[in-house]
């Protein structure tokens, strides 16, 4: 039996249990298989609780450890209020696509975009995809190798997990952690062909994520307690025309921290029940939003205007609480884990995007082994290269917030729907449209100016 035949077969119901799809409008997994149809395997949809648990930990990756910044830049009152209104902005454009999707029955973000603007818009929207992810990849293996190795990129030294535990040895240093770490842990986990296998692990990483939060309140709660704690500064400072146009370096890392429009497509094309998946993104998003707010605010109360732009480099000082150091172990082992578990979420779509874009008339990935297996080592060892020879997540973080992150988050989901394909769009969907378009590109233009300008005046400083 052809693939075409098994196509041909497949019926188009709202509860898509038992049912095969694998061409280029349907999802990329098939649900289940004949016998003689190779390489499928049977799969009878997926959770909603598996569903939320992905869709959460793709979107809680190394985003919620610069919050905090973003809320001290801002001031306590404004920082929680752009945390909100990103959720809000954020259902509203995943709503967009998930309508415009099912006029279309279209079943991935690039077909998405093709379909209103043709194939060079799929195109632009894979490389965004690509672009993006392989930046958050190479931001979490820099991430775990400061935690677990240390680092010494700022001129000094800050001790990892292993080096505070067991002294320097070669099996301690960065090099042999992150090989360690991609060959026996990453590599194993991204090799999952479908997205719901993750579901667990996903789990386990929002565990972890809520396990750092619950550490972080405790502890700002103990020092509230003990008077150790002065009251947060509630609004930004503000001298200059400069000082507002720097508020706008906020907007990068708050889009990133609830960017997870790549794998929403991904994600409807597994669930036995297609309806379900506006509830899965409430719940994800309610979730995330959650986390945020109160990492956010406690990160600020606890370290106030010490509050560093990654604020797991604050828990590497003296607390001034009783097994502060234990708890310091904690909170950067429990979050490098996260990371861990959160890698191959994150992989799961740069590597079909990446397939997407350089065989887009092959078979699915999932049917070829050999390409699945080549992709997948190629997007590790590149990951692997990178961490080792960036120095600072930052300028990662930043250039790919304000291009490929608010791009995906904002834009093409507002383009698409002022194009309006299907004439199902509403006034009130088009006016929100092109505000979110509006404020993305205003907002990520002022922050690369802002940050451009900063690298430039401190260069200058530094020569004279």
């Amino acid at each position: 039996m052809t693939i075409g035949s098994i196509e041909h077969k497949a019926k188009k119901t709202k509860s898509r249990k038992n049912k095969v799809v694998v061409d280029e409008k349907t999802p990329l997994i098939p649900k289940t298989h004949d016998a003689d149809a190779e390489g499928l395997d049977e799969f009878n949809g997926a959770s909603f609780s598996g569903a939320v648990f992905n869709l959460s930990t793709t979107a809680i990756g190394a985003g919620i450890m610069g919050l905090p910044a973003c809320v001290k830049k801002l001031g306590m009152v404004p920082g929680l209020l752009a945390i909100i209104l990103t959720a809000l902005l954020t259902e509203k454009s995943i709503g967009f696509m998930i309508r415009n999707s099912r006029a279309g029955n279209l079943s991935s973000y690039g077909n998405l975009v093709g379909d209103s603007f043709g194939k060079f818009g799929k195109a632009l929207v894979q490389i965004c995809v690509i672009i993006n992810n392989i930046g958050m990849l190479i931001i979490y293996m820099i991430i775990i190798g400061d935690v677990i190795s240390g680092t010494s990129s700022s001129e000094i030294h800050h001790s990892g997990v292993l080096e505070g535990w067991f002294g320097v040895h070669w099996w301690t240093g960065r090099t042999f952690v992150l090989l360690f770490t991609t060959f026996a842990v990453f590599a194993p986990l991204s090799c999952f062909k479908r997205i719901d296998s993750l579901r667990y692990t996903s789990a386990l990483s929002f565990g972890l994520a809520v396990a750092f939060l619950v550490i972080a309140v405790g502890i700002s709660i103990f020092k509230i307690a003990i008077g150790g704690i002065g009251m947060p500064r509630l609004f930004p400072i503000i001298t200059d025309v400069a000082s507002v146009f720097e508020l706008f370096t906020v907007t990068p890392v708050v889009v990133t921290a609830y960017l997870c429009h790549f794998n929403v497509h991904s994600i409807d094309n597994e669930l036995e029940d297609s309806s379900q998946i506006h509830g899965i993104v409430r719940t994800s998003l309610t979730l995330c939003a959650s986390v945020y707010l109160l990492t956010s605010f406690f990160g600020f109360l606890l370290f106030g205007e010490g509050t560093l732009d990654d604020v797991l480099a604050n828990f590497d000082s003296d607390l001034g609480i009783p097994f502060g150091s234990v708890l310091n172990d904690a909170v950067r082992f429990s979050y490098a884990a996260h990371l861990v578990l959160v890698f191959p979420v994150v992989f799961y779509a740069v590597r079909i995007n990446l397939d997407g874009l350089i065989f887009p008339s092959s078979r699915p990935l999932v049917l070829d082994n050999f390409r699945f297996a080549s992709i997948t080592m190629a997007l590790i060892v590149a990951s692997f290269l990178g961490a080792n020879f960036i120095p600072s997540i930052w300028d990662i973080f930043q250039f790919t917030g304000a291009t490929a992150a608010a791009s995906l988050s904002f834009i093409f989901p507002s383009a698409i729907t002022l194009r309006d394909r299907y004439n199902i769009g509403t006034k009130k969907d088009k006016i929100l449209s092109v505000f979110m378009i509006v404020l993305a590109v205003f907002a990520n233009v002022v922050a690369v100016y802002s940050d451009a300008f900063a690298l430039i005046k401190n260069s200058t400083t530094k020569r004279e």
